[in-house]
């Protein structure tokens, strides 16, 4: 039987698609006061837009499995981000910063550490089932 994350990685997928044209999309605005500046708006847009970003694409390619997966999907999901912000040098009035570079790479560290846990912690939960003590 297949577990629920492997039933419905097609749904997973779909999500992981709508962020990533969310985040296109969103990279193709302009904004009137755009300095250049990491402000807290700007740090929080794209440490939870990557973090949601990796999460799902994390789902949505594991399926609830660990495997040496992750580390591809992590590259992905940073090249990504390295994309979005090359895409942005071309936009008027827009701008391209590492630091928001760095910062969809925190997002998309801490999705992968949370989904990991969650991984880890199911197998703990899996094995304490299989031998009672």
């Amino acid at each position: 039987m297949k577990i629920w994350l492997e039933k419905y990685s097609k749904i997973f997928w779909i999500i992981t698609l709508v962020i990533a044209i969310f985040i296109f999309y969103t990279s193709t605005l302009t904004f009137p006061l755009a300095t250049g500046k990491l402000g807290i708006t700007s740090i929080l847009y794209h440490l939870s837009v990557f973090f949601a970003l990796g999460f799902f694409l994390l789902i949505s390619s594991l399926k609830g499995k660990l495997n040496c997966k992750i580390y591809l999907v992590i590259i992905i999901s940073v090249l990504y981000g390295i994309l979005d912000e090359l895409h942005q040098f071309f936009v008027p009035g827009r701008y391209t910063a590492f630091s928001d570079i760095l910062t969809d790479s925190v997002g998309i560290i801490l999705a992968s550490t949370i989904y990991l846990i969650i991984i880890k912690l199911k197998n703990l939960k899996n094995y304490k089932k299989l031998i009672p003590l």
